[in-house]
């Protein structure tokens, strides 16, 4: 018989069990409760001891309970994806040993939300030929490459143009709603398209000044930039707790 254990979603401040239905992660139909410490507790289920693999369903089957138990208590704390407990009693052992600091970030997170914004080029035919028109330098390279090497050197300076154009762009963006924040980060950028992939912790108080700022710079931007906007989720960018301290 495969070994059973306790998958963690997240941490909140309360100390009444409460039952979040069978949406457990796995498509088993585990149900989804809390365990309680003082007046902490751990949203778990039951789940396999083996490890899940990092697929849309089992991502979103995670989020989805996380976002659950935001939507009830207000402030949560997520634990990183995967984390799997051998049993209740480990559960409450985080939350004994790790008590304090995990109080501290619930204070910590306590009225604040996480807002996503990506922006990407439209027409990235379009960004490659301002950078021509941008720097003589390329624009004469460009007509008078012939070599291999020639190409890679060129190849290197028009990269260097595009991360500093994108570097440009992305400041003009970021720096208003970095202003209204408590906090920010900036993540990994992927492909030549995107150009901003950052996530903001603010005050719920200020939600509707960031979205009016994120409206105004669809309106400003949006000939050129494709702004993707999601939120308020729970902090995944600002408190990631695992099992291990």
């Amino acid at each position: 018989m495969e070994k059973e254990g306790k998958y963690l979603y997240c941490i909140v401040q309360a100390s009444d069990a409460r039952n979040f239905g069978n949406i457990g992660i796995g498509g088993r139909g585990d149900s989804v409760a809390t365990i309680g410490y003082q007046d902490l507790s751990a949203v778990i289920s039951d789940t396999p001891t083996d490890k899940y693999v990092v697929s849309r369903e089992n991502m979103t089957a995670h989020q989805k309970v996380v976002e659950k138990a935001m939507a009830f208590y207000g402030t949560v704390l997520p634990v990183r994806f995967c984390n799997v407990a051998g049993s209740v009693e480990e559960v409450r052992s985080l939350l004994r040993k790790r008590y304090s600091e995990l109080k501290g970030l619930l204070k910590d997170m306590d009225g604040k939300v996480e807002l996503g914004l990506k922006a990407m080029w439209k027409d990235l035919n379009k960004v490659f030929s301002e950078l021509v028109a941008e720097n003589p330098e390329i624009k004469k390279n460009r007509k008078e490459t012939k070599y291999y090497e020639d190409k890679i050197a060129l190849g290197e300076k028009v990269k260097a143009a595009l991360d500093t154009k994108r570097e440009s762009e992305a400041d003009e963006i970021i720096n208003p709603l970095r202003k209204i924040s408590h906090d920010y980060r900036l993540n990994k950028v992927i492909g030549d398209r995107m150009v901003v992939n950052a996530a903001f912790l603010i005050e719920k108080t200020r939600e509707k000044e960031f979205d009016s700022l994120v409206n105004n710079m669809a309106a400003e931007y949006g000939h050129t930039l494709d702004l993707k906007y999601v939120g308020p989720t729970p902090p995944y960018n600002f408190v990631e707790i695992t099992l291990s301290p």
